[in-house]
């Protein structure tokens, strides 16, 4: 029987003013998705690229770019979706997946 852990990815930062002129919000009411998998998925390369690849495309649905020109904001939303993928990564706390995490993001 496998055992789910969810962790959630949570819009950080000010992305929601740069999104939303002069709203406001707190933590609570920042987006989220939640990414389901299990410890036994994490014991191969296959399972922690396909747990990655799902991580990375949750961070996508929680900063959205729907087409944004502006340079300042896209460089935001870019940030937004790294400091989730960060975030998640660490709640998750596996070498590999970390490991696989710094590779991406020094390779662009």
């Amino acid at each position: 029987m496998s055992t789910f852990i969810s962790a959630p990815l949570l819009l950080l930062g000010g992305l929601a003013g740069a999104m939303a002129a002069g709203a406001t919000g707190t933590d609570s009411d920042a987006p989220s998705v939640t990414v389901k998998y299990s410890q036994e998925s994490l014991a191969t390369n296959g399972g922690v690229g396909d747990l990655y690849r799902r991580i990375t495309l949750a961070a996508k649905q929680v900063c959205p770019d729907d087409s944004i020109r502006d340079l300042a904001v896209q460089h935001r939303i870019a940030q937004c979706r790294e400091q989730a993928v960060a975030v998640a990564i660490r709640q998750i706390g596996n070498s590999q997946l970390a490991a696989l995490h710094a590779n991406h993001s020094k390779n662009g």
